[in-house]
């Protein structure tokens, strides 16, 4: 199985001398392709700055990032730009939509930005992946906070990219809502490794162990250095072991 995402010995430090302040150290870690992983670990363990490397939007103080085979530190950020645009997917907390825009412009959007011309079935295929195909035509103000996030997740898809990074997804969402989204996350991510279509990859930073159960293994941060994985997680497992993590430190 080929890698979507690959870390080798990936260290950030911020500042320098007696101000430095370490967020990773030595991570050497892979995301298969076809893969749901979630990442967690307490609060300054490096979650949100390993997620950021390896969607390319910060650079290692040292170690490597390749995403779908190449290297990230031998692109300039032009490179860099078009790398994220084609190959990354990006779902945030917050929804980030254009109020005044629809739904399928909203998805849109990130081929117009790339000077491509939308193809409408294309934009479509994408709302019809999460759900919104009867959407389309709904402007963010009129739909639910699942249905706003899961238009995020499609404009996200709609480049088809090698990874999709998803940083607390569910955070702003309710208990039932969060579950329909995760749900729908796991789906693309089997259909698409079974060949069916649907997304290869996702990587995502989370603090609960429920949503952290709908990932097909769970990877632990603790003060910037990878301490263990969690295969075929049950929230009970997650939450023990994160308790585990805290004891030890």
């Amino acid at each position: 199985m080929n890698d979507a995402v690959r870390l080798e010995a990936l260290s950030r430090t911020y500042g320098a001398g007696d101000r430095a302040v370490t967020a990773l150290r030595e991570v050497s870690l892979s995301f298969p392709t076809g893969t749901f992983t979630a990442v967690m670990g307490p609060s300054g363990s490096g979650k949100s700055t390993l997620l950021q490397c390896a969607a390319g939007l910060d650079a290692p103080t040292s170690g490597r990032v390749l995403i779908d085979g190449t290297d990230l530190s031998g692109l300039s950020e032009d490179q860099l730009t078009l790398l994220r645009r084609d190959r990354v997917g990006f779902v945030f907390q917050a929804f980030n939509l254009m109020p005044s825009l629809t739904a399928e412009q909203n998805v849109a959007l990130p081929l117009r930005l790339a000077g491509r011309r939308p193809d409408p079935a294309v934009v479509r295929r994408a709302l019809a992946e999460v759900g919104l195909d009867g959407r389309a035509r709904h402007r963010p103000p009129e739909l639910s906070g699942g249905q706003q996030q899961r238009v995020a997740v499609a404009r996200a898809l709609v480049t088809r990219p090698a990874v999709l990074f998803a940083d607390e997804p569910t955070g702003a969402l309710d208990t039932a809502t969060s579950h329909d989204l995760l749900r729908m996350l796991r789906s693309l991510v089997d259909r698409g490794a079974g060949g069916a279509g649907g997304l290869a990859t996702i990587v995502m930073v989370t603090h609960d162990p429920v949503v952290a159960a709908y990932a097909h293994r769970v990877v632990f941060l603790a003060d910037g250095r990878l301490v263990g994985e969690l295969s075929d997680p049950t929230p009970a497992a997650v939450a023990a072991r994160l308790t585990g993590i805290a004891v030890a430190a």
